[in-house]
This record gives C-alpha cells, structure tokens and sequence, in this order.
C-alpha cells in the first residue's frame, strides 16, 4: 500500500483544509469542545513536525555512559540541537523492559532522557526543561508512538509533542530517533496554563502486587494505600493535593455524579484512541500502567504515554495465540479487555456503565474512524512520514531492523490499522460483534487480516539479530 500514492498525496492538502474546517461530528458537536494547546516556543522549534531535525550530544567519555547507562544516571553533556548549543544539560538512560533486554543482547541502542534544568534550575531549551529520545524499540516501522500520538492529538487530548531527529555523539552518527516531550513543567503550562495543577505517573514496584492505585481503584483514605501515585508526583505535592485525588478515586468508585471528579469528555477520547491501537501495555492492560494523571481542582484527567508496543504487539497477559491479527484487528471497542481487568481499571469501567457516556464514547469512534481513516489522512500521514524518515533508516547505524525490515514494518502497521478501522466500522453500524462474549459465538462477518503478520512490526527476537 505505500506504492504508487501520487493521488492520495496530491489530496493532502485538500483534506488537511477540510479537516481543520470539520473537525468536529457530523451531529453537531462544535469546535471549541475540543481544547487547542497554546503555542509555546519549543514547539515550532525541535517540535516541528516537518522535518527531520538535529541532535548531537557532545560528552566527556561515551563509554562509561553506556557503561552505566543500566543505572540510569545522569552524566553532564552539551546538547547541540539544529546547530545550537545548550551546555551543561543532564543526560540518562530510560526504559524498564527495554532498557533490561538492551543490556541482556549486548546493545547500546538505549532511550535517552535529558533533562536542561538537572545541575542548573532554570536552564531550558526555549520554556522546554525535558524531553526523551525514543529508540523505536520493537517498533520496526519507527511509527508506532508517532501515530499513536497523531491520533491523540487529532482527538484534542493533551499529548506530548513529538519529532524525529537524526543523532550524532561526538561526532559520529548514532541513528535516528524520536524526540518526545516528557510532561513536566513545560508541557503542563502549554496545555493547562501558568495556573496548571498537578502531575503524576502512576506505576507499580512489583508487576506481581494488587496495585489498585495504579489501576485508579478507591481503597480507602489512607495516604500510604496510594504510594505508587503520590512518589511518582511530578511536582511538589501538600497533603491537599492528596485528599483531592484520593476524593476523586472515592467517587470514581461509585461510578455517580463522575462529571465532579472526572474531566468525562478529555477521558472519553483517550480511551478512543487508546482501544483503537490495541495498547495492552497500558491502563487497559494487565499492568494497568504506562499513562500519567492530571488533577486541577479535583478533576482527573489522563494524559497519553509509551505506545512503541501498542497495535497488539505486547505479549504479557494476551490472549492465545498472541500473533493472531484477525482477533486483534477485531478486538472489541466495548469490552477491551476481560471481565476480571475491567472491574478493576474504573476509569474506563465505570464510565461505560453510564448510558450517556456510552453513547458519547461511539460517537467519538465514529467521528475518529471517519476523519482520520476514512477521509484518507492517515494514509497520507503514512506516505508522507516514510518519505521523510526513509534515508535515515537506511544509513542508521544502530538500528534494531534492516531497512527492508523497516518497510515490512511500515506497510504492516499501515495494513494494521486500515483493516481495525474498518471493524471498528462495522462494530459500530453493528454489523459485527462488539464485546468479548458476543464474539466469541459469531465471528461470521470478522475483517480478514490473515494476511497480517503482527511481528513484522518489530518483535524481541530482532534484538537477537
């Protein structure tokens, strides 16, 4: 499908003008329901989304770095970004499994995170204090978390910004990565204004403990029974900041008045998006994690993260066999997981038992399917990023993939998602199965993806290679 696409190119334009001009449904709904972020400096700068850009990290001893990078220490080093130069900014390793697998094969491909303001408070890249440099680890198509967050921002949810850039260490070439605004200080002012609330990013010690606040469960109003929200706190929290979450989760619980703790709208397109990719490596997932919280005034709103093993290439907790594309591209809007896991991840549960937001969360699906799929943007999108990052792939040094590999992935991911988007359709108009059970009895009208091989999209046994 990447062959011959003059016409759908050529469209481009065309349907970017039509979009921004009907960006809303087709029943109504208006523009402003859906929030615009504020333009901030970085954002037309190392986030402008059209080019590929330049990074190159300039350190005393690149050798001891990887050496350590496990650890994730941070080591001073001058950043020159697009030719200019940002001295004194802090430099680490980031990741959990794929930091651990890295390691385990021998490789040096690590994420990195850098952090302008870590020895200098105030230091930053025009208002940006952080960011990240995503490896595309079991992302052969290199797209996985760029779409994905696409697909957010197109449903007007607060999602970091996002770029690729080709990365040079002393001088030499070190691969093409994807630069990803970590939500800090800069991104909670450009999305919520200089009076922003506050920021977590819940997530678990042990995979094998219970977890619940992880998972947004109410247990009770106890502090310590919400550790692994609170020491995940992106900035300075009062023991306020607390009870208001904690209130929110209480009622949250009940599933009544949700509209005084819960953003519904902001929610509602999250999980849109969010069920569409299949992420099974996030909130609907075993782990239930892989997303950060945003309250103001008592509200909670969820924030997008860590797509490079969504469109159902996530192995831990799915379903048997794991590389079966026609289930997946099926796989149900209304019952994206099983019964067990969705009576305990609320945010979504509980918001589905409410008739209206069932209702307003189809209607959200519809708008999705129609204007990003079926209006032909996302193949543009598609096209238009292969062209621009192709020759990158091909000369990366350290690519997990070959650059054959990289295109497989690419027309995989593309296949992936026209095919879903048309079972999406069809569970919508109802003409096939939209829940876990009724799939289970009537598979007649399936989408065939046969012709889908989920690990062309990039698999652990790459890293072998």
């Amino acid at each position: 499908m990447l062959k011959d696409k003059s016409i759908v190119r050529i469209s481009f334009i065309i349907i970017a003008a039509i979009l921004a001009l009907t960006i809303m449904f087709l029943d109504g709904t208006k523009s402003e329901d859906i929030p615009v972020s504020n333009v901030s400096e970085y954002e037309t700068r190392l986030f402008d989304k059209t080019k590929v850009h330049e990074i190159e990290i300039l350190i005393g001893d690149w050798d001891v770095f990887i050496e350590n990078a496990p650890k994730e220490n941070y080591m001073p080093c001058t950043l020159v970004i697009d030719g200019e130069k940002f001295p004194n900014v802090g430099l680490r390793a980031k990741g959990n499994n794929s930091r651990r697998l890295i390691e385990k094969y021998g490789l040096e491909r690590y994420s990195l995170k850098i952090e302008f303001d870590h020895y200098f408070s105030g230091n930053s890249y025009y208002g940006l204090d952080k960011f990240s440099l995503d490896t595309s680890f079991q992302d052969n198509s290199y797209m996985k978390s760029w779409i994905s967050f696409d697909m957010m921002k197109h449903m007007g949810v607060p999602t970091p910004l996002c770029s690729y850039t080709w990365v040079r260490v002393n001088g030499e070439d070190w691969g093409l990565f994807l630069a990803i605004e970590e939500p800090e200080e800069a991104f909670a002012k450009r999305n919520f204004g200089a009076n922003y609330g506050k920021l977590y990013k819940p997530d678990y010690k042990l995979l094998s403990e219970e977890n619940a606040d992880v998972h947004l469960r109410y247990s009770d109003d106890d502090f310590e029974s919400y550790d692994n929200i609170f020491r995940k706190a992106k900035f300075k929290i009062t023991d306020s900041d607390k009870r208001r979450v904690i209130e929110a989760l209480k009622i949250l619980s009940t599933g009544d008045n949700l509209e005084t703790a819960i953003n519904v709208d902001e929610v509602l397109r999250y999980f849109t998006v969010q069920v569409f990719v299949v992420n099974m490596d996030g909130y609907l997932g075993k782990t239930g994690h892989n997303y950060f919280l945003y309250e103001e005034d008592g509200i909670l709103s969820i924030i997008p993260w860590d797509y490079n093993l969504a469109f159902a290439t996530y192995s831990l907790g799915m379903p048997d066999p794991i590389n079966d594309s026609t289930l997946y591209v099926n796989y149900p809007i209304n019952t994206p997981a099983s019964g067990e896991i969705m009576r305990k991840r609320p945010l979504y549960h509980n918001l589905m038992k409410n008739n209206d937001y069932y209702a307003k969360y189809h209607e959200y699906f519809d708008y999705f399917i129609e204007s990003y799929f079926e209006s032909g943007y996302f193949e543009c999108l598609i096209f238009e990023t292969c062209e621009m990052i192709a020759t990158y792939v091909e000369k990366d040094p350290t690519a997990f993939c070959s650059y054959e590999d990289f295109l497989l992935g690419v027309e995989t991911l593309e296949n992936f998602c026209l095919l879903r988007s048309k079972s999406v359709r069809g569970q919508l108009d109802g003409t096939i199965p939209s829940t876990i059970a009724a799939q289970a009895e009537d598979k007649s009208n399936f989408i065939d993806a046969s012709s889908v091989w989920l690990p062309d999209m990039g698999e652990i046994a790459d890293l072998k290679k």
